[in-house]
């Protein structure tokens, strides 16, 4: 039911905006966008994947799983295919992490890896929102961006000390003491603990934070040079103030996959920099093509070596069999 509550929500989403703009200039925007400047676009998109994987690879690294790159790259492939299907842009991490799990016997480990990775990106999205609105201020100067990016920032403030800090941490707890928040208090424990395997990790962590903001720069280039080739022509810092905000929304768990939700997001946001409904939407479609192409891509890793995968279980249990 919840799943087919967010399919509806984002059809939902996008019949409306599509009544709401004139589908026929939609389509010549995109149809006769710059061609040259949609592949850049593409190819620096993919430097998006490229630094997620190497984050998440050198996380596993710490925690001392030593997997080979071609298993890493196959669990990190489906993760981005099932996040097409998934709830939110995080569902594919539920997907690698049960991959990734069910392979290494080390759930707790594999867990608290993926847990993290999405926490320094979401620090990594905060700290260059917060230095863009910091250098264009005066091009933002708009109510709802500004407190937008408050209560991302204020959501990240309240994560950090309550995983970080045993003050907060306790407090929480005492706070979640009655039996109807069995659960909550439960997930927050237990983030609380996976989290705790890199507190000691110190190097790995800032290693981790630089490549989150590597990550969270390529987002809004994307978006620039998609803006580019369909004829927007506004400053370069628009997106490096509006596109974070926008990656931070659609992480609400309403939708399959951020759709709907990042179109309206895209068109309500953009509008304050003068950019029509058509451009807009037009914008986030054109975004939306490549996370659905190196999503198919990563499906076609991640179906074409299924048979690999059970071959590697199967001599891992006869392993364990005769080890008995």
């Amino acid at each position: 039911m919840s799943i087919i509550l967010r399919v509806g929500i984002s059809i939902a989403i996008l019949v409306l905006l599509f009544r709401q703009v004139d589908r026929k200039s939609l389509f010549e925007i995109i149809k006769n966008a710059n061609k040259p400047l949609l592949f850049f676009a593409l190819f620096i998109f993919f430097f998006n994947y490229a630094f997620c994987f190497f984050r998440w690879y050198r996380l596993l690294k710490a925690v001392g799983i030593k997997l080979p790159l071609k298993r890493v790259v196959i669990s990190f492939s489906g993760g981005i295919f099932f996040s097409l299907f998934l709830p939110s842009t995080i569902g594919g991490d539920l997907m690698r992490s049960i991959d990734l799990a069910a392979h290494t016997k080390k759930t707790k480990e594999v867990v608290a890896t993926v847990l993290l990775d999405r926490l320094s990106g979401y620090v990594g999205l905060v700290v260059v929102v917060l230095i863009s609105l910091l250098l264009g201020y005066r091009l933002i100067d708009d109510k709802s961006v500004l407190l937008a990016i408050g209560i991302i920032t204020a959501i990240l403030a309240g994560v950090l000390l309550v995983l970080f800090n045993n003050f907060f941490y306790t407090k929480i707890n005492k706070l979640l003491s009655s039996p109807n928040a069995g659960k909550i208090r439960d997930l927050v424990t237990g983030l609380h603990q996976e989290i705790h395997i890199f507190r000691n990790k110190k190097r790995a962590m800032v290693i981790n934070l630089i490549i989150s903001l590597l990550v969270q720069v390529t987002g809004p280039l994307t978006f620039y040079f998609i803006a580019l080739a369909i004829g927007i022509k506004i400053n370069l810092l628009y997106f490096f103030v509006l596109i974070p905000v926008i990656g931070a929304i659609t992480l609400l768990p309403i939708s399959i996959g951020g759709l709907g939700l990042r179109d309206a997001s895209t068109i309500y946001f953009f509008a304050k920099a003068g950019v029509t409904k058509d451009l807009a939407f037009a914008m986030s479609l054109l975004n939306f093509s490549f996370i659905l192409f190196y999503g198919a891509l990563g499906g076609l890793i991640y179906v074409l070596t299924i048979h690999h995968r059970r071959l590697q279980s199967d001599q891992s249990s006869s392993l364990q069999e005769a080890r008995r």
